[in-house]
């Protein structure tokens, strides 16, 4: 089954640049899970401490901005991402992208599909 969907960016290579570098995966799961795990409890952990400590506990609470990168939010789309990377490819050409099957689309061109958009950094 081949999962095709067109989209034409509005500003053609700007709008392409800017959705690769809109790039939250991790390098696995369970890093990315490890990651929340420490981001949401940063949070929870600030607020649950304001009664025994003060307001100083809130000063934990930018920390958990790190480790979602961004904010929950962002968390969450890195999620979608890592568990999709390697499954889903975009391929761009003329102003319209199209999203496939990355296992379809490295068949057809003998190329590994896995890690293509993730930053070394972040693998």
């Amino acid at each position: 089954m081949n999962v095709a969907n067109t989209v034409k960016p509005t500003q053609g290579a700007k709008a392409q640049a800017a959705a690769s570098e809109m790039n939250f995966a991790s390098k696995s799961v369970p890093r990315h899970l490890a990651r929340g795990a420490i981001g949401f409890g940063l949070i929870i952990g600030s607020i649950a401490l304001v009664p025994v400590a003060g307001p100083a506990a809130l000063l934990a609470a930018p920390l958990a901005l790190l480790a979602f990168r961004g904010c929950p939010t962002c968390w969450m789309v890195g999620l979608a991402q890592t568990i999709s990377l390697g499954r889903l490819e975009r391929r761009c050409v003329d102003g319209a992208c199209t999203l496939t099957k990355a296992h379809t689309v490295a068949k057809a061109t003998n190329e590994p599909a896995a890690h293509l958009n993730v930053p070394a950094a972040s693998r």
